[in-house]
C-alpha cells in the first residue's frame, strides 16, 4: 500500500471494460482495493508501551474520538476524505463496528487526518470548522460524496455546500478555512502519521498494532476480538 502522490486518490473501485483497463494502468501503484485482504505488521502484544505512548500523542488540534477512553481496545484510523476505499469502509463496515464495539464500551476510536491531495486537505480543514457534534457525520458526508468535490484544486463553494447544513455561516467558514493554525495542525497530524509508518489510507492501529487494508467488518472483528481476548486474560 502506498501514498500515490499528492493529487491522486489511493485507490479506485474499477468498473469492467475498456475504462477499467485504462484506469488500472494509470493507477498501477494503488493498493488495498475492496477485494484485498488484511495486512498486519505484528501480532497483538502488550510489550510495546513506549511505541503505544508515542502513537497516542494527540496533535495540536486535539483528537476526534468516539467511545470510552477507558475501553480495553483503542483503534486509530488514518483517513483521506477523498479515498474511495475509506468511503466504502465507512459506509459498509464502520456502522457495525460502532454498534458492536464502540457503543458497547469495548473500543475507543480515534479518527486522524491523512489527506492525499489538495482537495482532501481542504475537506479535512472544512470538517474541523463545523461544530464538534457534527464532525463525524460531516466526514461521512465528504467520503460518501467524494466524487462531487474532490478535484485537482479545492473548490470552496463545493466544500461549503457539504458543511452548510450544520448551520455554519459562509463568513465563518471562509474565516476558518483561512486559519493557518488549522492548516498547520492537519499537516502535523499527517507528518506524524508518516513517522509512525502510515503510507496510505486507510491505515489502522489497534492497541498499537498496525493493520492495513481492512475491507470488511468481519476482517476488523477478528483483530479486535484477538485484543479483547488478550485484555481479558489475567496478567
Amino acid at each position: 500500500m502506498a501514498e500515490f502522490g499528492e493529487q491522486i486518490p489511493r485507490c479506485v473501485r474499477l468498473a469492467t471494460g475498456a475504462i477499467a483497463i485504462a484506469l488500472s494502468i494509470a493507477l498501477t501503484a494503488c493498493a488495498g482495493g475492496l477485494a484485498g485482504g488484511v495486512t498486519t505488521d505484528a501480532a497483538p502484544s502488550a510489550d510495546k508501551p513506549s511505541s503505544i505512548a508515542e502513537l497516542n500523542k494527540a496533535g495540536p488540534l486535539g483528537e476526534k474520538t468516539l467511545g470510552n477512553p477507558g475501553a480495553p481496545v483503542t483503534v486509530i484510523e488514518y483517513v483521506s476524505l477523498g479515498c474511495p476505499v475509506c468511503s466504502a469502509f465507512h459506509k459498509q463496515a464502520f456502522p457495525q463496528i460502532k454498534t458492536t464495539y464502540i457503543d458497547t464500551g469495548k473500543v475507543y476510536f480515534i479518527f486522524r487526518e491523512f489527506p492525499i491531495g489538495n482537495s482532501p486537505a481542504a475537506a479535512a480543514q472544512a470538517a474541523r470548522c463545523v461544530p464538534d457534534k457534527h464532525y463525524f457525520r460531516i466526514n461521512d458526508k465528504f467520503m460518501a460524496n467524494h466524487g462531487q468535490w474532490n478535484g485537482r484544486d479545492p473548490d470552496p463553494d463545493l466544500l461549503y455546500k457539504i458543511v452548510q447544513e450544520t448551520g455554519l455561516k459562509r463568513a465563518e467558514f471562509d474565516s476558518c478555512m483561512a486559519n493557518q493554525n488549522t492548516k498547520d495542525g492537519i499537516k502535523w497530524v499527517k507528518q506524524r502519521g508518516r513517522e509512525l509508518g502510515v503510507k496510505g489510507t486507510p491505515t489502522f492501529f489497534i492497541n498499537g498494532q498496525p493493520v492495513r487494508e481492512f475491507n470488511s467488518f468481519d476482517e476488523m472483528r477478528k483483530v479486535i476480538d484477538q485484543h479483547l481476548l488478550g485484555a481479558a486474560k489475567p496478567a
